[in-house]
């Protein structure tokens, strides 16, 4: 039959991974920004709040030109703007203007989802999705993985702007192999008839649109499906952001962990998180394959790995035997949210057409950011308020248990919503 898709699949795989060493590297040199610029915890939680705000704002928009440009330009344009952007912060010289590209680089990093979601939709049948999905956002674990294992060391050689310029100008080799390599399947001469007729097998199951025209923002808004898919991002993706930015702080203020000490520590939470990404997309394909329906074994796994999530509020309680307890957990929980991720993102395409995936992907991601922000200002506030206090062990201790408790509350609020995930009628 063919396995063309897969090249595809580990195209948006390492994209993904770009975009997340892009974004992560701030919080690997944060120490030597705490001292050129003088930050608080709450300085740096208004820096990640810049990025988050501006990455949730432009999703909305992202969404909605990549379904109007398509997934091969849309994806392009997105990569080349953000390696720019992150490339940028080589020549910031002030605390506001270290904001101003933070922000540069959230407005370009949002068109990531959207784009590879959009392509898993026009390249897999919706039995694989969900793997699919899985595997290409396991890239946000190795470009974790990679960040605390390379960041430290280019930092320590050549200084924190020469590592975001190094980094940034890296991403634009991806933008070759995606030229010569990327075209949806109509178009794509690599693909075997088998495996085109093998991709559409159970486009039947998929809801399309009467017409040409993709279908309104306004229109799309009002159907439940649209806020089940945006609550459950709105509840869940500030967790995600709290381990990747806050993480290498915890392990300072806990452990006493600086600059390379944090490579491997942090580098092991987002090896574990890979597994999960990968797991979590093919369990459901599993299910799948044994008969089971598409709802019925999506939504089985999203409650498995909601109940994954609730061990982490006992990180600090075991983090006392050792540091690597600590680890271990977070790893865990970081694993269970990864498993969600691959999951949330394909319930879009199970219940939208895929004219307008980019769009809904675009809307939940924007939901979810703003939840990410309120995440980032709040861990700010409590951490420098216990800080104070003496007790910043207490501040952890509130921002993990939300984390852990966040994804049981989501998976309520879909199943409230959209109980059999049922396919919007456009």
């Amino acid at each position: 039959m063919g396995n063309y898709r897969w090249t595809i699949c580990a195209l948006l795989f390492f994209a993904t991974t770009i975009n997340y060493l892009d974004r992560a590297i701030i919080s690997l040199v944060k120490e030597y920004l705490d001292v050129e610029f003088k930050w608080t915890k709450s300085d740096y939680a208004n820096v990640t709040v810049a990025f988050q705000a501006s990455y949730a704002l432009a999703m909305v928009f992202a969404g909605r030109l990549i379904d109007r440009l398509g997934s091969k330009k849309g994806y392009a344009w997105s990569l080349f703007a953000w390696s720019g952007a992150a490339m940028s912060h080589f020549f910031v010289s002030s605390h506001t203007t270290f904001i101003w590209a933070r922000i540069g680089l959230g407005i370009t990093e949002s068109g990531n989802f959207p784009a590879a979601i959009k392509s898993v939709s026009e390249w897999f049948p919706k039995k694989e999705r969900a793997f699919a999905t899985g595997i290409l956002n396991s890239g946000t674990n190795i470009g974790a993985v990679l960040a605390p294992l390379i960041v430290p060391i280019i930092a320590a050689a050549y200084g924190w702007r020469m590592t975001f310029l190094i980094i940034g100008a890296s991403g634009l080799v991806w933008l070759f192999f995606w030229f010569w390599l990327y075209e949806i399947p109509k178009k794509q001469m690599r693909l075997s008839a088998e495996e085109f007729k093998y991709i559409h097998s159970d486009s039947d199951l998929t809801p399309e649109a009467s017409s040409e025209q993709t279908p309104g923002w306004q229109a799309l808004l009002r159907f439940k499906q649209t806020w089940a898919f945006a609550l459950g991002k709105f509840l869940t993706d500030g967790i995600w952001w709290f381990y990747l930015f806050w993480l290498p702080d915890f392990l300072k203020e806990q452990y006493g962990l600086t600059k390379t000490g944090l490579s491997w520590p942090v580098a092991t939470v987002y090896l574990i998180a890979t597994v999960g990404s990968v797991l979590g997309g093919w369990l459901p394909m599993f299910l799948i394959r044994r008969g089971w329906a598409v709802f019925k074994a999506r939504k089985t796994a999203m409650f498995m790995y909601a109940a994954c999530a609730l061990p982490v509020v006992f990180t600090q309680f075991l983090g006392g035997f050792g540091m690597w307890w600590s680890i271990l957990i977070i790893g865990f929980a970081a694993a269970a949210h990864q498993a969600w991720s691959a999951n949330i993102y394909t319930t879009v395409s199970d219940m939208f057409p895929k004219k307008s995936v980019a769009f809904i992907i675009g809307f939940g991601g924007m939901t979810g950011t703003f939840g990410a922000v309120i995440v980032a200002k709040a861990a700010g506030y409590l951490f420098d308020h216990y800080k104070a206090l003496g007790h910043i062990e207490t501040g952890y201790f509130i921002m993990f248990l939300v984390s852990g408790f966040a994804y049981l509350i989501a998976w309520n609020v879909m199943h409230l919503l959209v109980p059999k995930f049922k396919p919007v009628d456009v």
